[in-house]
């Protein structure tokens, strides 16, 4: 994979600015550095550290720090960057003091999906034991990247799901797994961050574009920018009518950079904060602004009918509280968020 472009680092940089100083010679932990989010963040620390030369050093738990290596090299060599080996369930605690920790690691894959056991083991068990390592190295702020997914589904008459809604999954579902997995994770940051006193903020994220996304899995965004890439006529596979929104991969490293470095009121050891767009579109829509941006000989496919008088289902997020608390907003719109997208996977 080739690095990112420069004129989203410069972003990434130009709307963090004033955060790096408290960040300056301090020792980051981040677990799940090597996916979507991960590269976002290290290649958008390796750059800030650079530009600002903050001296900052970061650890990195991968699974297959080789792999990593393989795949990303502009930034294995990057001095700033350490690679732990280990699974996010019982790896060895990194000797010496760590003053922040992103816990991040968590499979989104469909195959992961298939073994919903080893799924629901990995995001439970690995938050406990990065939780258990924050205790030890003394870790003063803890963001963990959980998901909108824990709200369950979107009850139709609500546009834009709150931090608030205390819905859910349904829990005996196991295609639910993942949410649950969360739901727990984020209970037991709850707990650790009442008994410890370590500041806490849970970032839920919603749905991305940007570099790094994969085109051929089960993300709608990606696979409509791999068919267009390929020629291909848009396949949408169901009806066309959920609604999503989709934040770019730089404004993502904007608002998960704001949330860890910020200063956390005292009374407010723990903050829950959405994170993503609230401009909400339908899959046929998305689907039809790909085909304008990119190709516009291409057609979009549906593939099953719309059933009549069944509401829409909606994965929206209502970011006010992250507007409100810390500033944060949606700065690259969608339709450059494609084109920039599909500019790097040319």
């Amino acid at each position: 994979m080739k690095p990112l472009p420069v004129e989203d680092l410069k972003h990434i940089l130009t709307h963090t600015l004033p955060l790096w100083e408290a960040a300056r010679g301090r020792h980051i932990f981040i677990s799940g550095g090597t996916g979507f989010f991960g590269a976002w963040l290290l290649e958008s620390l390796a750059y800030c550290n650079c530009e600002l030369d903050l001296k900052l050093c970061t650890t990195i738990l991968s699974r297959d720090p080789e792999a990593f290596a393989r795949r990303m090299p502009h930034l294995a060599g990057e001095t700033c960057i350490r690679m732990l080996k280990g699974d996010v369930r019982d790896f060895v605690f990194p000797a010496g003091k760590f003053d922040y920790v992103i816990h991040a690691a968590a499979p989104t894959s469909a195959d992961a999906g298939a073994k919903p056991l080893e799924l629901l083991s990995t995001l439970v068990e690995g938050t406990k034991r990065v939780l258990a390592f924050a205790r030890e190295a003394g870790v003063g702020r803890f963001l963990y990247v959980s998901s909108g997914a824990v709200y369950g589904r979107q009850p139709a008459q609500m546009s834009h799901i709150p931090e608030e809604y205390a819905g859910g999954p349904a829990w005996l579902d196991p295609d639910s797994v993942y949410a649950e997995g969360k739901r727990v994770s984020e209970q037991m940051c709850a707990i650790h961050a009442n008994d410890s006193g370590m500041a806490c903020t849970i970032a839920r994220c919603f749905a991305f574009v940007g570099p790094h996304l994969p085109l051929d899995q089960h993300f709608a965004i990606g696979n409509f920018i791999g068919d267009a890439l390929a020629g291909r006529n848009i396949a949408v596979r169901g009806d066309g009518t959920p609604l999503r929104s989709y934040l770019y991969g730089a404004d993502l490293a904007i608002w998960l950079w704001t949330m860890l470095l910020s200063e956390t009121p005292p009374a407010e050891r723990l903050q829950v904060f959405n994170v993503g767009s609230s401009s909400a579109i339908s899959i046929t829509d998305l689907a039809q602004v790909v085909v304008e941006e990119l190709d516009s000989t291409l057609k979009v496919e549906i593939a099953q009918q719309v059933a009549t008088g069944v509401p829409a289902l909606r994965y929206v997020p209502d970011v006010r509280k992250a507007e409100a608390r810390l500033g944060l907003r949606e700065i690259i719109g969608l339709r450059e968020a494609i084109r920039r997208t599909t500019a790097w996977y040319r």
